[in-house]
């Protein structure tokens, strides 16, 4: 083998070397960390909170709605259904709204006919009882013995302010409800007395009906 041969073998030998050896060196050297990737914007936008709402200009902000304490109470309107009583001492002046009370309270559920008979007869029973006036009418209402007695009120303040007659529990049993004034023996005068008289209705052989009224227990 000539020098020249020999010279240009070991060359590529060397090269060859050299490349192994660069190769190992580089696989034993760690790889070069990269810093992260900056998040980007579509990564920003699920992690931070959403800016709070605001109406655009041109549409006004809804009014908040008033508090319980500012709405008008109700409770103490008192009711159209219920007129008040006159004071005592009212006079006739007041018989009208006690009639109306009574009727309110109580509404009508007896035929017209036997609501005027009632009516009639009530309060010629409480003129009788009160002041003694027609007992005589009445001898199962006032016997002798009653009659003796001297009457309670006079009949120059006695007055009837207000009546109704109504059902009793059943058609056949009634009362009438009056309410009235009258001056005691003893020079008292009151009114918004309140005095009942019960009723049972019978029927004649005949096919008549009638109104009888019950001794005061």
């Amino acid at each position: 083998m000539t020098t020249t041969a020999r010279s240009a073998r070991l060359l590529v030998l060397s090269t060859v070397v050299l490349a192994v050896v660069g190769g190992v060196t580089l696989l034993g050297v760690p790889p070069i960390q990269r810093p992260p990737a900056p998040a980007t914007a579509s990564a920003r936008a699920t992690t931070d909170p959403p800016p709070a709402a605001v109406p655009p200009a041109s549409q006004p902000a809804a009014p908040t709605p008033p508090s319980p304490a500012s709405a008008p109470s109700t409770a103490s309107t008192p009711s159209a259904l219920e007129p008040e009583l006159p004071p005592h001492g009212e006079g006739p002046a007041g018989d009208q709204a006690i009639q109306h009370s009574l009727d309110a309270a109580w509404p009508a559920d007896l035929p017209a006919g036997d609501e005027q008979e009632l009516l009639t007869a009530g309060r010629a029973l409480l003129r009788a009882d009160a002041t003694g006036v027609g007992r005589a009418k009445w001898p199962q209402m006032f016997p002798a013995s009653a009659q003796a007695v001297a009457p309670a009120f006079a009949t120059a303040r006695f007055r009837i302010q207000a009546a109704i007659a109504r059902r009793d529990g059943s058609p056949d049993n009634a009362v009438v409800h009056l309410v009235w004034a009258g001056m005691d023996r003893g020079g008292t005068f009151t009114d918004l007395r309140i005095s009942d008289w019960h009723f049972v209705r019978t029927t004649s052989k005949k096919g008549t009906t009638t109104w009888i009224p019950q001794p005061r227990t």
